[in-house]
């Protein structure tokens, strides 16, 4: 498990204070009022930072940092992530998990024969989609519902599915593309 999240990326310059657009990639904006402390990731290193004012705009979080108090202050760090230490992170719920947690984990379907290495989660707006890849090089798209997406152990580091359907007909009929 990884010791930073993203929760945001630094996008363009605000106004002539300091101030920052940042396109959030975490679900709860809302955050960005509760917590102050942030880590900035640059190619320097990581930088500390505290949040001192917060703003909302469009899809856009508009973020102050104490000591950052001119556009040449914030300039050069647009384009870097935004992180947090996982002590600080949006507590997740039954059945939720960071993304950055599931990378890498085992896919296997229901009679433990590994299907691949999940490699990424896409985010469709109705639902994520677990993207596997197989040994072979293949991907494989997986719904993250619950009747496909059967048990996530991160103990074990695996997730078990329920192939669905058209989800790996080349596989599952034997055949190869």
């Amino acid at each position: 498990m990884e010791d930073l999240l993203q929760v945001g990326i630094l996008s363009s310059t605000h106004g002539v204070r300091g101030e920052m657009k940042v396109f959030p990639t975490t679900d709860d904006v809302k955050r960005f009022k509760k917590n102050k402390d942030y880590i900035l990731e640059t190619p320097k290193g990581n930088i500390d930072v505290q949040v001192t004012s917060v703003k909302f705009f469009k899809q856009f979080v508009i973020l102050k940092f104490e000591g950052f108090d001119t556009l040449d202050d914030i300039l050069p760090y647009k384009g870097c992530r935004l992180l947090v230490n996982r002590e600080h992170a949006v507590k997740c719920e039954k059945d939720e998990y960071f993304i950055a947690d599931l990378i890498g984990l085992s896919v296997e379907d229901e009679e433990g024969k590994k299907i691949g290495t999940l490699t990424d989660v896409m985010q469709t707006g109705a639902n994520d989609v677990y993207v596997v890849e197989t040994a072979e090089g293949k991907e494989y798209l997986f719904p993250a519902i619950r009747e496909c997406i059967l048990q996530v152990d991160m103990q074990q580091q695996k997730i078990v599915v329920h192939v669905m359907p058209g989800l790996m007909d080349d596989v599952a009929s034997g055949k190869e593309n």
